[in-house]
């Protein structure tokens, strides 16, 4: 057990470094520990920012992962305003040109916003960082009209605070529907018919060739027309901050960018791990990336254990997300495979569902819509790999744990 690390380092004070920090102190770990962010505030959650924060429900302080008084009382140093420049083994480079020694080091970067070459001014707003949501915060509660360029859960949340706020909203979407490779057609369907059911102009396929400011606002140029509206919000995805690794010589994924790591969350450097939105875990002949905050505690927790010797890699979990839109809670759980056949618990007309994608007789994937207490059963229905009966899913007096317990049998 001596040959353990004795000393951490984040790069980086997101929900993987924060959950790797808290794991190491509440299981008794007492070597030096020392968060780095590059930005001003504590750390923070961000799934507010574009739900509760920006409907005014929420402030910056309800917001803090790990504040002072816990980082004192726990003997961590959180510092923020710094970055690093690059990494070794033991060694963190900032660019002030000083440097950092720890036996572990955890690159949590999370990723940035992606921008549009040529899109940007005092009228546009990229999502992502607290200071980002603040002000956009600030711009709706003058607007009247503002354009989406996106319809992926960020641009739906954008669009469903705006229009709670009586804002019209235009919401431009390059694909033929919103979510239509991770909902499938018919369920995608749903979701554009939910926007424009409260108000959102959706215009799907929809290419953008320039936004200009004006003098009164901003003009989103499209093939199919113009676009004028008060401000624009881009929610186009995200990309990987792993410059550092690149920096570093460590492998980050050729094709979509982020950070290789194994199972651990071990990257190819010995004591460097990464964690979170920029890991990109390999599997097979290629790598799976997950962008959300659950997986984020999953890899942070996995990297915690690691350190104080207990080295089991982060589960092959099932990826999970959420929303909240127009005072519906939506999931989804797992990834479907083209051509899936669905089956519906529950009323879609009454917005009330949970959707199951199956493929060769098991469930790859689910769809809940006010139906939060499916989820639990449908991680196991899909981690389980086993077939069922679509009738018997789409059943609403069959128990899924009854189901799940069924065919375990």
């Amino acid at each position: 057990m001596s040959d353990l690390p004795r000393s951490l380092v984040t790069v980086g004070a997101g929900q993987a470094a924060v959950a790797a920090v808290r794991l190491l102190r509440r299981r008794g770990f007492d070597g030096r520990v020392t968060v780095l962010s590059d930005e001003l505030h504590a750390p923070y959650q961000r799934p507010p920012l574009s739900k509760e924060f920006l409907r005014g429900e929420t402030e910056p302080e309800d917001l803090t992962l790990l504040d002072e008084a816990w980082c004192a009382d726990n003997d961590v140093e959180l510092r923020l305003g710094v970055r690093a420049e690059s990494v070794a083994a033991g060694v963190v480079r900032l660019i002030d040109g000083s440097e950092l020694t720890s036996d572990a080091i955890l690159l949590a970067t999370g990723v940035s916003a992606r921008r549009l070459p040529g899109v940007g001014g005092d009228r546009v707003v990229y999502l992502r960082t607290l200071d980002d949501a603040a002000r956009l915060r600030g711009m709706l509660s003058a607007a009247e009209r503002i354009a989406v360029v996106g319809g992926g859960l960020i641009g739906s949340e954008v669009a469903s605070a705006a229009r709670e706020s009586g804002i019209a909203v235009t919401v431009l979407e390059a694909g033929t529907l919103p979510l239509i490779s991770q909902l499938g057609p018919e369920m995608a369907g749903f979701y554009a018919g939910l926007h424009r059911q409260y108000g959102v102009d959706l215009r799907c396929g929809q290419e953008i060739g320039a936004v200009d400011e004006t003098a009164g606002g901003v003009v989103v140029r499209t093939a199919a027309g113009d676009v004028e509206a008060d401000l624009v919000v881009v929610a186009v995805g995200a990309v990987p901050n792993d410059e550092i690794a690149r920096a570093s010589g460590i492998p980050v994924d050729p094709v979509r960018g982020g950070i290789v790591v194994d199972d651990g969350c071990r990257t190819a450097v010995p004591g460097v791990f990464a964690a979170g939105d920029v890991a990109s875990r390999a599997v097979g002949d290629g790598f799976v990336r997950v962008e959300h905050v659950d997986n984020a505690t999953t890899q942070g927790t996995a990297v915690a254990k690691a350190l104080i010797g207990k080295p089991a890699g982060p589960a092959d979990e099932v990826p999970w997300f959420w929303s909240d839109q127009y005072e519906l809670g939506l999931q989804f759980v797992g990834r479907p495979r083209p051509g899936a056949e669905i089956a519906v618990r529950g009323s879609v007309d009454d917005r009330d569902f949970t959707v199951f994608y199956l493929a060769d007789g098991c469930v790859h994937a689910a769809f809940a819509v006010d139906r939060g207490g499916d989820v639990p059963a449908a991680k196991q229905l899909i981690a389980s790999g086993l077939p069922v009966s679509p009738a018997a899913l789409a059943d609403d007096d069959t128990d899924l744990f009854d189901l799940l317990d069924t065919i375990s049998a």
